[in-house]
């Protein structure tokens, strides 16, 4: 099978990547060691929002292109998972934002007394929030539709896409940390608690970026989503009883009818966090072969895939 390029991994990352690439007429492959319900990419409770993720500058760029994609996207809900949705980020000041910010429409400071729970400072904002398993599953369609192709195939070098491509993008997140190798790459451990939803139709968060605990909750079709954890160089996949304890009690604090909420499931997925952000970087190979580095999205790649995207297929057709 003739491709120009392949695609290392399936998750939100490599399924913009892929689809931006097909879209600019080239003939594209993914290979996913996993289906695309079965990334870290679905575990995501994928409110857009630039966080923990680095260098700054480019991700406020990054983040802006891929809610222009997002916006688009919301005109159908139903088929693209992307909802707009309002809410509240606590414990967040509009002063304290990148200059991203001043391109979000309707962010709003809130007086104190607007806050919900025990936070004194917090922003309005309506954005888009992102039903994975339904938008990964979009996106793959999309893609294919392109005429693009997704094989269920591990990569265990890069040299392997190489010798089938004259262009490889790694999109490998944390498995990159071997793949490349790049010493630099590092697990963030999230944990989250799917509960029926007692009628809550606002997101909110308090997420302090240097903190191993955050607490936010999503309304998402047929769930409410509660979260998290943010635990640097936790690689446990199973998921803690006392800390999925806690991550209720903290929501709870906010919206009290959490607490009663019967629970559906649990979520860990481990965030690919990387020692000088993300890396987004194009290395000759023999043969004038090329690989492009597109990994590192820490706990953003659903916030700034669209945008990387655009990035690393200029690396590729450049």
């Amino acid at each position: 099978m003739r491709s120009d390029v392949i695609v290392v991994g399936g998750g939100v990352v490599g399924l913009a990547t892929a689809t931006t690439l097909a879209e600019r007429g080239l003939r594209v492959r993914i290979w996913s060691r996993d289906a695309v319900t079965g990334t870290t990419s679905a575990v995501a409770g994928a409110l857009w929002w630039p966080y923990r993720i680095e260098p700054a500058a480019e991700a406020g760029a990054w983040a802006l292109d891929s809610l222009r994609v997002y916006g688009e996207l919301a005109a159908d809900p139903e088929r693209s998972g992307v909802r707009w949705v309002a809410g509240v980020h606590a414990d967040t000041v509009l002063d304290g934002l990148g200059p991203w910010a001043e391109e979000v429409e309707g962010l709003r400071q809130l007086a104190p007394e607007e806050v919900p729970g025990p936070y004194r400072t917090g922003l309005a904002a309506r954005l888009p929030l992102i039903d994975m398993p339904v938008h990964l599953a979009f996106l793959r369609d999309r893609f294919e539709a392109l005429g693009g192709v997704f094989e269920r195939r591990e990569a265990c070098t890069l040299d392997e896409p190489a010798a089938e491509a004259p262009v490889v993008v790694d999109c490998a997140g944390l498995a990159a940390r071997e793949l490349v190798p790049d010493p630099g790459l590092r697990p963030v451990r999230g944990q989250l608690v799917l509960v029926e939803n007692p009628g809550i139709e606002e997101w909110f968060t308090a997420a302090d970026e240097s903190a191993g605990e955050t607490t936010y909750f999503f309304p998402h079709p047929g769930r409410l989503v509660l979260g998290g954890t943010a635990e640097e160089g936790d690689e446990r996949l199973a998921p803690d009883p006392a800390t999925a304890a806690a991550i209720v009690a903290r929501c709870a604090r906010v919206r009290p009818e959490i607490a009663e909420a019967r629970i559906l499931g649990h979520r860990v997925g481990l965030r690919p966090g990387r020692v000088g952000g993300v890396r987004i970087e194009a290395v000759p190979l023999p043969g004038g072969r090329r690989l492009v580095h597109h990994y590192g999205h820490g706990g953003a790649g659903v916030t700034v895939a669209w945008g990387c995207a655009e990035a690393a297929a200029d690396l590729v057709v450049g």
